[in-house]
């Protein structure tokens, strides 16, 4: 029995481990298939074993985009920031946006 309830461990752990692998490194379409369908299975559950916010969790998260940035395209950051002010042209810090510029009398040595 022992040998039986191990191997039953051992096989729910790897499928556990393989279903994060898809959905990290799957595409996201399926990603978000997989949580709708998650969401579906977690709403027709009795109410008794209480996965109703589970179940509108995983929706709002098979819906659309998460929160957060994404670093792909300026969208989904604050509208706050994108409505500020534009930097003047003439000043130097603004000159080269990519650029970081350290004095020299503030870089030390290390020891």
């Amino acid at each position: 029995m022992n040998g039986f309830l191990d191997g039953t461990l051992v096989g729910l752990v790897l499928l556990v481990s393989a279903g994060y692998a898809v959905s990290s490194l799957g595409p996201r379409s399926l990603r978000r298939r997989v949580l709708a369908g998650f969401a579906r299975v977690a709403a027709r559950a009795p109410a008794v074993l209480g996965l109703r916010g589970t179940a509108r969790w995983l929706a709002a998260a098979s819906a659309g985009k998460g929160q957060g940035a994404c670093g792909g395209c300026d969208g989904c950051g604050d509208e706050a920031a994108a409505k500020a002010a534009p930097p003047q042209q003439g000043s130097p810090q603004n000159a080269n946006a990519s650029e970081i510029r350290v004095p020299v009398d503030q870089i030390g040595r290390r020891g």
